[in-house]
């Protein structure tokens, strides 16, 4: 039985609502193996969701917490949708600023890394009317409450200063329930911080089977209850030493040139050590610049770390540039190819919205004949 935390006022509550939180991990980390084993025998039974927000340029965190992984799943056959969330860039924001301009850039920076248009689907929120309007059956699952509950929000209304939490900001779980659930994706991609989000979801698609039933003669639910498949993501920092974010400008970002990377990797911080050594605990700037240099050259950091040795900084620095840029290169060769045809990547994310659509309005009539509401 799941204690909810807000309801839990002692010590011993606080240690079961914590016990339970650590057996719906470990549940959750032993069904992502049996999914990853899974994934190699039968990786045509599974349908993935995941996506990002069009509120700056992607990045090297991106590419290695998420993006490379995409690409390894649709390359084993899994039917991958990966979705431009344009409409979730108001969620906590007045205005949408260059929006059109950020969602092209995402879009030409998935298809520089691989994805493929033609075995993933690629579309935005906001060209999928039958996905938004799953919204107002899904809101009448869920409670004031639980929204409140949701991590996400408790950290959006804590960080506003005073300002008022917008109504798509304390929707936002179940907003993300209809992107999983509009496609039927039976599992998507997290990080163990996002699995309450996922958990919402999944209570979302119980309760409607529970209280609406099941299109016609469906032997099964109208919605699945999507898995985690959780993975091990690197910790990277950004070139300050803090959390890599789009919007603290610690970043190198997939578009950069060359020329831009090595002026970002050069103003890098590291510490006054001549001695390099991977010790992420005690020297965590320096071990994220081997780490860098580890995950582009495919070499252990421990290794990379001891050949450095007092080499200092400059050297790691010029080993990390090296690398990245090299890693990269076939990247935005491809970014510069699609940045001169704007017709084919119009193209691309129209035949995607196409794609979505015709999933979205197949989903949407099985919601409304579940609920009897189809009129002839």
């Amino acid at each position: 039985m799941t204690v909810p935390s807000d309801l839990v006022q002692d010590d011993s509550g606080e240690a079961l609502a914590d016990s339970t939180s650590d057996a719906s991990l470990a549940r959750s980390l032993a069904r992502s193996l049996e999914i990853e084993k899974q994934l190699e025998t039968d990786p045509g039974r599974f349908r993935m969701l995941t996506g990002d927000r069009p509120t700056g340029h992607l990045h090297l965190g991106h590419y290695f917490g998420s993006l490379r992984n995409r690409v390894a799943l649709q390359d084993k056959g899994v039917d991958t949708f990966v979705l431009i969330a344009d409409y979730q860039v108001i969620t906590d924001r007045d205005g949408v600023d260059s929006i059109q301009e950020r969602v092209y850039s995402l879009l030409t920076d998935y298809l520089s890394i691989g994805l493929d248009p033609a075995r993933t689907t690629i579309f935005a929120h906001s060209a999928v009317p039958a996905l938004n309007q799953l919204m107002l059956p899904f809101l009448s699952l869920v409670t004031d409450s639980e929204l409140r509950r949701n991590p996400t929000v408790k950290a959006e209304q804590d960080a506003t200063g005073g300002r008022p939490m917008s109504g798509l900001m304390l929707t936002y779980p179940v907003h993300q329930a209809a992107d999983i659930l509009f496609c039927k994706a039976n599992v998507v991609p997290v990080g163990k911080d996002q699995l309450p989000h996922l958990e919402q979801t999944r209570v979302v698609a119980r309760r409607f089977d529970e209280r609406y039933g099941r299109a016609g003669d469906q032997a099964a639910p109208v919605f699945p209850q999507p898995d985690a498949l959780l993975s091990e993501v690197p910790n990277l920092l950004g070139t300050d030493g803090t959390k890599m974010s789009k919007s603290r400008g610690n970043t190198v970002e997939l578009r950069m040139s060359a020329d831009e990377t090595a002026k970002v990797l050069k103003k890098a911080v590291t510490d006054s050590d001549r001695r390099i050594t991977y010790d992420p605990s005690n020297r965590p700037e320096v071990s994220n610049l081997v780490l860098l240099a580890s995950l582009t050259t495919g070499r252990d950091p421990h290794q990379i770390a001891e050949e450095i040795g007092d080499g200092g900084s400059g050297t790691l620095k010029k080993l990390v540039t090296e690398s990245v840029n090299d890693y990269l290169a076939p990247v935005r060769a491809r970014r510069i190819e699609l940045e001169s045809d704007p017709a084919e990547l119009r193209r691309v994310l129209a035949e995607g919205n196409d794609r979505a659509n015709e999933v979205a309005e197949a989903t949407l009539g099985e919601v409304r004949e579940a609920m009897q509401m189809v009129y002839g």
